[in-house]
């Protein structure tokens, strides 16, 4: 197969410098010296920061694992503003060797697009991260709209040095260029935020130079290409996407490739990949998805870049479930659920099929995106049945109970009652053990009407206004997080809920396992 190759491939930036591809998807990793000693190797990231969204107010932190021979130095930088000692912390633990850059009570002018740069002698490896800050009471941020306006890379800290000025450059991966030439025009934004481009005027300049070079080797192999979908989960599993192409030589080879290794695919038998032709409908699909499939994937005919499309597979779990619903025919049913981080949408079945947004059903996201809702509208006997809720690679699952109309007696007028119930404990605080130095999570679940105000005390000492910890209540679902546990987290931990009609608490108690001494090499 005749492939053709990058610009930017055959001609460095400098002499003995070159893009290395890294096994983590959205490294870009930069090298230095043509040879590598034996023994060495350049920076690269085993753990990546990902893209956070949270409430001003709150303590917001980006992590990053590191690898290379010698140990790599790991510096931040932000795209507009400075990165200063009082408002940012940098915390590296030795044991895990996880670095943080962490914001302790964040506000809304912090909300920008980061940079995590790891480098040795050898190279440097480049990671892009957005953090988006919810302001409260809907106030403007002057600082947000500035940081539209263009691209300004400030001051860059490490632990110990500040970054030079001629490293400030802003380095855009090749993989962004190709997503944008296959994306349509309502995904520009949310490409250019993940790779931390702002300068939209300068992008949309680059990419029409970009299109019209790409338009003219397609035309060599290609007569006619539209109808371009990009690769989406299914609700069975799988995952797909199509296009529409006229070849202009029937004979001519397709081929798919993963972050730049061709993959094997049949377009007969049920195998892990496949590639479909009907007529002139590519379909190109991936049996039985799991985390390892996530990448960037490419259609080539005859070594001509066609389709390039990006597989993401969210990290993402069902805090809260839906759960089964009994409604009275031509009442409103509701279905929600909780996730333990934001999506912007998820996938609704009902019955074994899709449900969308239409007359029969209202689908609905928080503004945080966490909650997701399901309205099934003036339900008959035919809507009963088993409802999802799909998120990423995590499902749930509940029966929508609908019964039919009853003869009704006439009763004397009966008092009004009163919803209002004292605040309990559905699911209580277990017992913890947690290694030192690790990450805890402590949780509960507690319903009443009015909504319970809740405090968390360690040996009855108030936590809620403790920066150490990082405190939340999501539809009844209170969790407290310890960061980074040490032996001073030991102890006796306490939930209150309170509201007018009563108070409760539940306890329990935190067990912090000491370090295992281990020999260096």
């Amino acid at each position: 197969m005749f492939k053709v190759c990058k610009a930017k491939d055959e001609q460095p930036t400098a002499p003995g410098q070159g893009k290395k591809k890294s096994r983590v998807p959205g490294v870009m990793i930069t090298q230095y010296v043509e040879e590598l000693p034996e023994g060495m190797t350049t920076p690269d990231f085993t753990r990546k920061p990902i893209a956070l969204t949270i409430p001003e107010g709150k303590m917001a932190f980006f992590r990053a694992i590191v690898t290379g021979n010698p140990t790599p130095k790991v510096s931040w930088a932000r795209n507009n503003g400075e990165i200063d000692e009082e408002r940012y912390k940098f915390v590296f633990d030795p044991v895990s060797g996880e670095h943080q850059l962490q914001m302790p009570d964040v506000c809304a002018d912090q909300s920008d697009t980061y940079k995590c740069y790891a480098r040795n002698e050898f190279g440097k490896a480049l990671v892009t991260v957005t953090l988006n800050v919810i302001e409260i009471g809907y106030k403007k941020s002057k600082a947000m709209k500035e940081s539209r306006t263009g691209i300004h890379v400030a001051c860059l800290y490490t632990e110990n040095e500040i970054i030079p000025k001629e490293e400030k450059k802003q380095e855009i991966d090749d993989q962004f260029w190709e997503l944008l030439l296959s994306a349509d025009k309502k995904d520009y934004e949310s490409i250019c935020a993940q790779y931390g481009v702002t300068n939209f005027r300068w992008m949309l300049k680059k990419l029409n130079e970009k299109k019209i070079e790409r338009e003219e080797e397609q035309q060599k192999v290609v007569e006619k290409l539209c109808n371009l979908k990009p690769i989406e989960l299914k609700h069975n599993g799988a995952a797909e996407f199509e296009i529409e192409m006229s070849l202009k030589d029937p004979t001519s080879k397709v081929f798919i490739f993963k972050d730049g290794v061709m993959i094997p695919f049949d377009a007969d038998t049920e195998v892990k990949h496949g590639l479909k032709r009907v007529g002139k409908r590519f379909v190109f699909s991936i049996n039985g998805v799991n985390p390892e499939d996530a990448g960037l994937y490419q259609l080539e005919v005859d070594g001509v870049k066609i389709f390039s499309t990006e597989l993401k597979i969210p990290d993402v779990d069902f805090l809260v479930k839906i759960q089964d619903v009994k409604a009275e025919e031509r009442e409103d049913a509701v279905f929600q659920c909780v996730l333990s981080r934001p999506m912007t949408k998820i996938i609704w079945m009902g019955k074994n099929n899709p449900v969308e947004q239409g007359d029969k059903y209202d689908v609905t996201t928080s503004d945080d995106m966490l909650i997701h809702t399901l309205v099934v509208k003036d339900c008959l006997l035919l809507d009963k049945g088993i409802y999802s809720a799909v998120a990423g690679l995590k499902s749930c699952s509940a029966w929508l109970i609908v019964e039919g109309e009853k003869f009704l007696l006439k009763l004397p007028p009966s008092k009004s009652c009163s919803f209002e119930m004292p605040p309990s404990f559905s699911v209580p605080l277990k017992m913890h053990q947690s290694p030192e130095s690790y990450e805890c999570q402590i949780s509960c679940a507690v319903t009443g009407n009015p909504r319970p105000y809740i405090t968390w005390y360690k040996n009855n000492i108030s936590l809620n206004t403790n920066t150490n910890y990082y405190i939340t209540n999501t539809c009844g679902v209170c969790s407290m997080v310890i960061l980074h546990v040490g032996p001073k987290d030991s102890g006796d931990y306490m939930v209150v809920a309170e509201n007018p009609l009563g108070r409760v608490e539940c306890s329990t108690k935190l067990v912090v396992k000491g370090k295992e001494k281990t020999n260096k090499r």
